[in-house]
């Protein structure tokens, strides 16, 4: 193979310069203490590389993270048995409990931990460690993503081991959610080294299947030294600047603790309970504990805040659910205008803080200050309340728990301003006068009438259970039973029931216009802002509504919001569904503080759920960062409400989505997105929150308009991994399938339709279903154009016989029957079908033995009406024939009359055999199937895969492509990973490279089959793109046009041709080195004493590559020799051998060694480059290749033509 001439110095100059290149080493050298401590003391963050994460990236607020797409990042398995953590990717394995892909890449080339499934019975657990790491700040939070969706596992732990001491940071023994789940966990002030362990344990019944990916540590370094500080900012002695609000607090956020100094401190009054209650008293309900949760009390908290150990003392309610535990404060003096702040650390099932006045005119009425409740994680929450008050007061703090829920409180700190009565010498006495009644924890308009249960609202004579509050369906006459129930303009104090969760230094309030600091163009009256807040866990705010629903199918939020934000910020609203969060819509940029209007479709769910606002902005950022939430309203989400749009079956998806909504069962979702170009409407994304493989779009329930209707739209399956579309009716609880397509159809849109029978006169109401069940992640699944209308359909133009008969109709006596052979006890018919390979799969066959049918008797199978053709088309089917002679096979045109058009003789074998005829007719026609029996025992013809397309039938083993594959299959090969040969043209829009242009017509019009070898890895190495069964041939001459997208000097793809036959496999011809973006034409010759048939493989050479290797105008001359066209450089291959491809290339890299060997000891003895000009730079060799993130990129000098 000639080399150009412009690219051997280049080569030689790469071999020969590379001498003077040298690597020069990072000389930071970190001390050992300082190493793995969340802190890049070197320029390049090397100090922290494999410390259970890869040094931080350059983006602020960047965590410290691994993805395992490189290395295990240091983490280590100290398993003691076989079953041991590994590091793994989905595509290693075809099958089994594990993940189907990871959770960094979201595809199966994706790389993440994993403990395989162990089949011994003996209990075990595998463990996987962490590096020792080094002084944890006090917010320091470990985020990961764990997979257990087989719920194949017994027990998941996180531990920490510091010292002597090893704390249970989480464990849990499921129920496992599907999918990847994520898990955040804080680690509290650690100093000196630790390690964390997460661990696995399987026993008899449950094998262990577990994986692990994207591990994070958020804020996890303590503050660097400073010179000086900002304003306000206190200088530690460490010289660490921390903020004011930072100083005694309770935490260590200097690092040497001198932001707690008892010389700054030492007024304040602190209650760490490790001796006792201090000055608070408490009522029965609350209790010192000191333990950590065990099996008896797993929601108890594990540490305390105060020492971060399980040997702390800490105070838990434990009062019985639905009664207040309550905690009270001495007496202290008016505060006037200074303010008494007062801090905790909690654990909230919901704890609220009340301000009790107390003297002469002071209110009676105990004032809620705080509020905080539901789920805010096991986590010790810092906040802060400041309190001015014109009376001596008392601060109350009362806990709640439901079932499993918790209260812990820690650290109660009063700041100096809170003087307790006692203390104050200079007091006057306060006149005589009635003291103040106990008080009481809750304001008495909130306290429910006697008569109800503890729980239920009582609304006039009713007692409204708690299921049935906030389930859209009014019970009371007044509504009450709806109210705080998500919709609302928060102009009252309730805000619709929206509770603020957050944990960090962001919070959602309810805000006036007039407070509002963010927004341009804010709303007159309340709205939901973002704020500062005193929390020190996690960045984004959180703010969530009570439990909804069950909703039905037009269940809908409106709002209006603005983000005023730099790239980092983001509004979100999620749905929180038993564990499980799904992103429903995200603000898709900043509004630049101007007030926008959207909606949420949030279509039916069958469980309660909660929906969260979740936001995050810069409020010390420039521009008055900042984002709000306004004139939320829950619109038509009663299961019984129905709308005009409930009977939109009929859609273009152009304004909306119709009677259609996605279902929520399923660990993926159809989405609604915009047109992209003339040929992308309505597809399936791949949301980063629900990878998944399987998805539905369901029709709200329909009545029949007349006895038989006809569903007609367009689907769009595309991709080497797509999988398959399904159609399916639901009525009465039954599911029949009605239509179904797999694999990779082409980078097109394909119109079917299918037949809806329902009984006469009947009312009954049914749903269509929409289902993508995916077999990986390369590729997209669409819809678009569904239409209903009474009357039976045309037949189809396609049929696998997956779902139903097509509508075909035996003859006589009904010989002809669909099955399967899955049992693989069929009394006759193939092992297998054609559309699947599998035993599981389709086919229309009929018994020709004596006994069914007799020697020259026929049986028949005839089509439903198909549509007037107004072009020539062809007809396809494959057909199979018992291994002894099962007669003949004719196949006839019914139009005006019966002609027979084809007549086959089903010769035996294992294979399934293509047939095909050319179709006429401009009126409507069908296609009469004949099977002529022969006498022969034990003997049958079978149908399968009949296919009618636009323009003349193709020779056998020849194509064009202009309008499909023709007769070549592109099944994927399970033992080659599952992936598939495409089809496409250059003129429509693809996620994938592939030629502009095709051969045949030279234009973005032309089609071509292509693959895209980037997808490749270890569980996917080659696609197969199979010819139909050929006859044995002495000589023939195989012709086709190929194109090869890949950068020249790194080319990875590889393209051959096989002969595959009963007497094994051959290869004889292959494409190898590198190509030039153009079509090029191969011939090969081909000979096989058998019937066999040929095949293009895909293939990789290394590591993946982006580029696309095509196939056009294949041409298959049967008994003709090749004839070598003649030599035009660069545009043409000549047929070979892989051998000599192989042999080539390595005789040409020994001579490019040998030169490079030779041209450096020449360089030597000269000591410097004649060629060289003296004003070049003395770059080493790699000046002629470019890196990117993309790929290589090559420069026109090295790529043009000469």
């Amino acid at each position: 193979m000639p080399l150009s001439s412009h690219l051997l110095p280049a080569l030689v100059l790469f071999l020969a310069g590379s001498s003077g290149w040298a690597w020069v080493p990072n000389h930071c050298r970190s001390p050992g203490q300082a190493v793995c401590n969340f802190v890049c003391d070197c320029r390049d963050c090397s100090d922290e590389a494999q410390c259970g994460y890869h040094g931080a990236s350059p983006t602020l607020g960047a965590p410290f993270a691994c993805d395992f797409e490189q290395d295990p990042c240091g983490w280590r398995d100290i398993s003691t048995s076989g079953y041991s953590w590994l590091r793994d990717r989905a595509g290693a394995a075809l099958e089994g409990p594990g993940p189907h892909s990871d959770h960094t890449l979201g595809t199966d080339l994706g790389w993440y931990m994993a403990v395989g499934t162990h089949r011994g019975k003996e209990a075990s657990t595998a463990a996987l460690r962490s590096p020792t790491l080094r002084e944890a700040a006090s917010s320091c939070k470990l985020r990961l993503w764990y997979h257990a969706a087989s719920g194949d596992v017994a027990e998941l732990r996180v531990e920490l081991t510091h010292g002597a001491e090893t704390l249970t940071l989480w464990q849990s023994t499921g129920p496992w959610g599907p999918g990847w789940q994520e898990l955040a966990v804080t680690t509290g002030r650690i100093r000196g080294d630790f390690r964390v362990t997460f661990s696995a344990t399987r026993n008899a019944t449950h094998r262990g299947a577990v994986a692990l990916d994207d591990l994070e540590f958020w804020d996890c370094g303590l503050p660097t030294p400073q010179a000086n500080c900002p304003p306000g900012h206190h200088h530690c002695q460490n010289k660490v600047c921390v903020e004011p609000q930072q100083l005694c607090d309770g935490e260590d956020n200097c690092g040497d603790l001198s932001d707690e100094n008892p010389l700054t401190c030492g007024r304040h009054i602190a209650t760490d309970f490790e001796t006792g209650l201090g000055p608070w008293n408490r009522s029965e309900g609350w209790s010192r504990n000191h333990r950590a949760g065990g099996p008896e009390r797993p929601s108890w908290p594990r540490r305390d805040h105060s020492r971060n150990s399980a040997q702390g003392s800490f105070l838990v309610s434990v009062a019985e659910p639905g009664t207040p535990a309550i905690l009270s404060s001495p007496e202290f003096q008016a505060s006037g205008t200074s303010n008494c702040s007062y801090l905790s650390g909690s654990e909230a099932g919901c704890l609220q803080l009340f301000l009790q006045t107390l003297g002469p005119g002071a209110p009676r009425a105990p004032v809620l200050l705080r509020r905080r409740r539901g789920e805010l994680g096991t986590a010790w929450v810092r906040d802060r309340v400041d309190i001015q008050s014109a009376y001596p007061f008392q601060i109350l703090l009362a806990g709640q728990t439901g079932p499993g829920g918790v209260v812990g409180l820690d650290d109660l700190i009063l700041s100096d301003h809170c003087r307790p009565v006692s203390e104050v010498s200079t007091l006057q006495p306060l006149p005589p006068g009635p003291r103040a009644p106990a008080p009481q924890p809750l304001p008495p308009s909130s306290r429910l009438q006697d008569s109800c249960k503890q729980g239920h609202l009582a609304c006039g004579d009713l007692c409204v259970p708690p299921e049935q509050l906030c389930d859209f369906e009014e019970q009371c006459a007044g509504g009450e039973d709806e109210q705080a129930c998500g919709t609302t303009d928060f102009e009252s104090p309730e805000a619709g029931g929206w509770e603020d969760a957050s944990v960090g230094r962001l919070q959602w309030r309810r805000v006036s216009a007039q407070e509002s600091q963010g927004s341009s163009a804010a709303a007159a009256g309340h709205f939901l802002s973002l704020q500062r807040a005193w929390g020190q866990l996690g960045a984004e705010a959180r703010v969530l509504t009570p439990l909804l629903g069950p909703s039905g199918p037009s269940c809908e939020l409106h709002l209006a919001y603005y983000l005023q934000s730099q790239p980092r910020g983001f509004l979100a609203l999620v749905v929180v569904d038993n564990g499980s969060r799904e992103l429903a819509w995200q603000a898709l940029s900043s509004s630049a503080g101007i007030w926008k209007v959207d909606k949420v479709l949030l279509g039916a769910r069958r469980r309660p759920f909660r929906l969260e606002f979740v936001g995050l902005v810069d409020l010390d950022g420039p521009d008055q960062q900042g984002a709000g939430v306004d004139n939320v309203t829950l619109r038509d989400c009663s299961p019984t409400v129905t709308t005009e749009r409930d009977r939109e079956v009929s859609c273009n998806f152009e304004r909306d989505t119709c009677s259609w909504y996605p279902g929520h069962l399923s660990d993926t979702h159809w989405r609604w997105v915009e047109s992209r170009g003339p040929d992308h409407d309505h597809t399936t994304g791949q949301d980063p929150l629900a990878w998944g493989h399987s998805a539905h779009l369901l029709s709200r329930p329909q009545v029949p308009a007349a006895p038989t209707e006809c569903l007609s739209f367009w689907y769009h399956l595309h991709g080497p991994q797509i999988g398959t579309l399904r159609l399916a009716m639901r009525r009465e609880g039954e599911e029949t399938h009605l239509w179904s397509r797999s694999g990779t159809q082409g980078n097109r849109w394909h119109e079917a339709w299918a037949t809806l029978s329902h009984q006469p006169g009947s009312h009954a109401q049914y749903q269509l279903l929409f289902e993508g069940l995916r077999d990986g992640y390369h590729g997209t699944m669409a819809l678009d154009d569904v239409a209903v209308r009474p009357g039976p359909c045309w037949a189809p133009n396609y049929c696998s016989f997956e779902d139903s008969d097509c509508g075909f109709s035996p003859g006589g006596q009904g010989l002809w029957r669909r099955q399967a052979n899955a049992s693989g006890h069929a009394a006759w018919g193939p092992p297998t079908d054609h559309t699947t390979e599998t035993a599981q799969g389709h086919y229309m066959v009929v018994d020709t033995s004596p006994d069914a049918l007799p020697r020259g008797q026929t049986a028949s199978l005839t089509s439903k009406e198909h549509r007037p053709l107004a072009q020539p088309a062809c007809l396809t089917f494959w057909y199979h024939g018992s291994l002894r002679s099962p007669g003949t096979l004719r196949v006839y045109l019914e139009e005006r009359g019966r002609h027979q058009v084809l007549s086959l003789s089903a010769h035996g074998g294992l294979a399934w055999r293509l047939g095909s005829m050319d179709v006429q007719a401009e009126r409507a026609w069908r296609v009469v199937f004949e099977a002529v029996a022969a006498g022969v025992a034990h003997s049958y013809v079978a149908l399968d895969d009949l296919l009618l397309q636009d323009g003349p039938c193709p020779q056998p083993g020849s194509c064009d492509f202009e309008s499909g594959l023709c007769g070549w299959s592109h099944l994927a090969w399970p033992g080659l990973g599952g992936y598939s040969w495409d089809w496409g043209g250059g003129a429509t829009p693809s996620r994938y490279p592939q030629p502009p242009v095709d051969h045949t017509l030279g234009t973005e019009a032309g089609h071509f089959a292509f693959f895209e070898t980037g997808v490749l890895g270890p569980g996917g190495r080659a696609a197969w793109l199979r010819s139909e069964p050929l006859p044995a041939t002495p000589a023939s001459c195989l012709r086709f046009w190929y194109h090869m997208g890949f950068p020249e000097h790194f080319y990875k793809g590889e393209l051959k041709v096989l002969l595959h036959s009963a007497q094994g496999q051959l290869a004889v011809w292959g494409a190898g080195g590198h190509r030039r973006h153009q079509w090029l034409e191969a011939q090969v010759e081909v000979a096989s004493a058998k019937e066999f048939q040929i095949v293009f493989e895909a293939t990789l050479g290394g590591q993946p590559a982006l580029g696309p290797i095509a196939l056009d105008d294949v041409e298959y001359l049967a008994g003709q020799h090749c004839q070598q066209p003649a030599p035009s450089p660069g545009n043409t291959a000549a047929p070979g051998s892989v051998p000599a491809v192989v042999g080539s290339a390595l005789l040409l890299l020994m001579l490019l060694v040998l030169l490079g060997l030779g041209g450096r000891r020449w360089l030597q003895k000269k000591g410097s480059c004649p060629f060289q000009s003296n004003t070049e730079a003395t770059a080493p060799g790699f000046d002629n290749i470019l890196f990117n993130a993309d790929g290589v990129t090559l420069p026109a000098s090295v790529t043009s033509d000469p």
